[in-house]
């Protein structure tokens, strides 16, 4: 029982990891958002770059997504001001970043990557492998409820 049990997450595990890898990148949510200024497209590369380099992405994800470490600041963060601000004085667990560590320059690239990001899919549009993750998840609640050795 174990085993299949282990089998059965390393199996949820490779899906999950799959699909993360599967997932669009940047490059591709910013050819889908309706904002082509050449101007803002620098921008949204500069704020990806700067987001990694200032190690954001440790607490909130490579692309906004959140964490155990961190909340989730993407699609749709607050407003650029009150990122600014946020990020100036923040209220939780994340270090202030004043003016002389970051610009309010480069905060806006990384306010304007956030923006970049695509919104969620729909409940109607959950891909096969979550659905086939589900089906795993009861047939393993089954089988522990009817001792299945």
């Amino acid at each position: 029982m174990k085993r299949i049990f282990a089998c059965c997450l390393a199996i949820l595990w490779l899906i999950m990891a799959a699909s993360v890898t599967l997932a669009p990148t940047s490059v591709e949510a910013q050819s889908a958002t309706p904002k082509t200024d050449p101007a803002h497209l620098v921008n949204v590369q500069d704020g990806k770059r700067l987001f990694t380099s200032y190690g954001c992405y440790e607490c909130h994800g490579r692309v906004g997504q959140g964490s155990i470490a961190g909340p989730r600041i993407a699609p749709k963060p607050i407003t650029l001001s009150n990122f600014i601000a946020y990020c100036r004085r923040p209220t939780g667990e994340m270090p202030p970043y004043t003016t002389r560590v970051v610009p309010d320059s480069e905060l806006a690239a990384i306010h304007a990557f956030l923006q970049s990001m695509p919104d969620r899919p729909p409940p109607n549009n959950i891909p096969v492998e979550l659905t086939l993750l589900q089906v795993v998840r009861v047939r393993l609640a089954d089988e522990l409820e009817s001792g299945y050795h």
